[in-house]
């Protein structure tokens, strides 16, 4: 059965296509057939940008996607760059949608990284949010959170939100250059409340792999309750 992982951040612009890219390179280098897919974008004005990267790199990694377009891993392209319920006018969004497109992809793959928009929060219509799209495709979630001031905040909550749903993750920090003071301000407190810590661009290689871990462990509990 084709592992899914499903890619979400404390925000937008804090990481998710660069994290997508870095474990793409990751699992592709321990041997498995890489995918992915873009279940939503919105901001699309012509080709979806992080679609279009996210496939090319795909491609170049695993040649049995040669035949896929951008259209066929992005399933819902939107112009307004806002969370999908304004983006989509507020239509109702059936989930199943999606199945049939994750499940084509997935017959030429080992491994599928889903990456959401927005964050877990964001709102899709009237009924569902982002957490939802985790949930339906039964995936691992890996929570991409920053290094500024606050991220202490926005992790616990989104790691708070993530145990309430019940829903299998782990957690990995993007630093940037610019997040100044991040060693004084925030790493003591994570230093001495979670261990290990994956940092991306350092940490990736531990990190794909302890997904993969978190994943194999949760298919034998599973096993084990039928």
């Amino acid at each position: 059965m084709t592992k899914r992982i499903f890619i979400t951040a404390t925000n937008t612009d804090i990481g998710k296509t660069y994290t997508t890219l870095q474990l793409l390179d990751a699992y592709s280098a321990m041997g498995l057939r890489v995918g992915v897919y873009k279940p939503i974008e919105t901001g699309v004005n012509g080709l979806p940008a992080d679609g279009s990267i996210l496939l090319k790199h795909a491609q170049a990694l695993n040649p049995e996607l040669k035949s896929l377009r951008v259209s066929d891993i992005v399933t819902l392209a939107l112009p307004l760059p806002a969370a999908p319920y304004v983006a989509n006018k507020g239509l109702k969004i059936d989930l199943t949608l999606f199945d049939k497109v994750l499940a084509d992809i997935e017959k030429n793959c080992d491994i599928v990284l889903i990456e959401g928009a927005g964050g877990l929060m964001v709102p899709l219509d009237e009924k569902l949010i982002m957490i939802d799209l985790a949930k339906h495709f039964n995936a691992t979630t890996l929570l991409v959170t920053h290094c500024r001031l606050g991220c202490i905040n926005d992790t616990l909550l989104n790691l708070n939100l993530l145990q309430q749903h019940n829903i299998p993750h782990l957690w990995a920090l993007n630093c940037r250059s610019s997040d100044e003071g991040f060693m004084q301000t925030s790493l003591p407190y994570f230093k001495n409340h979670f261990d290990p810590l994956y940092f991306l661009g350092h940490n990736t290689q531990a990190l794909a792999q302890a997904l993969l871990d978190k994943i194999n462990s949760n298919n034998k509990e599973d096993t084990c309750a039928i």
